[in-house]
């Protein structure tokens, strides 16, 4: 058997699950196209705490999700294969999706980027967004949008982009120099706000 069969062997194993445990395939759906959302507002709640070593956090994380999105995509160019749904006959297909190349999987890319970015820097509660990251990646299988090894690729691109990242990003005075603007610029930011609300209570 070869990569190309144990690839489309391991497809079918999750997604036909989605045929036998049917009432499972809306979580699943669900996890695949909007878990984004919530990641998305986990890391604006996370930011916005304002705590210096969590902004440094997301920093590192943003900019490993788009290193290896820019990586993902130059392995694109040297391997491609369509989504299971276009290449294979009975996929459980669950979500709309056009045809294109799915190698490497970009929600994985995603995921991993910033939940292994949060292990690296927290580990403990951390864990869960690992574990969140992982249901992701399956949720893709399952509902017939991506191979498992578009899934791995995903996370083997973020894992080690992630981890360079890590060790060399936050040792940089850029880096610093980043974070101090975005400081500066909340500052003044929030001194207008408060100016024109005092303004506002004056005109009253």
């Amino acid at each position: 058997m070869d990569l190309s069969e144990v690839n489309i062997a391991l497809f079918r194993l999750v997604n036909d699950l989605g045929k036998e445990y049917t009432y499972l395939n809306p979580v699943f759906s669900f996890i695949a196209e909007y878990m984004v959302l919530l990641l998305g507002l986990g890391v604006l709640i996370i930011w916005f705490t304002r705590d210096k070593n969590s902004r440094l956090m997301i920093l590192c994380a943003t900019i490993t999700f788009i290193c290896s999105f820019i990586i993902g995509k130059i392995s694109g160019e040297f391997h491609l294969n369509y989504q299971p749904f276009v290449e294979l006959s009975d996929v459980n297909k669950l979500i709309e999706k056009e045809k294109d190349n799915s190698f490497p999987s970009d929600h994985t890319i995603l995921f991993f980027s910033y939940c292994i970015s949060f292990w690296l820097f927290k580990r403990g509660w951390s864990i869960l967004c690992i574990l969140l990251a992982i249901l992701v990646g399956i949720s893709r299988i399952w509902v017939g949008v991506h191979y498992p090894f578009d899934v791995i690729a995903g996370i083997l691109i973020s894992f080690a982009t992630a981890t360079i990242i890590y060790f060399t990003l936050p040792k940089l005075s850029v880096t610093r120099n980043i974070l101090m603007f975005f400081e500066k610029f909340e500052g003044k930011l929030f001194q207008q706000l408060k100016k024109s609300k005092e303004n506002k209570t004056k005109n009253y």
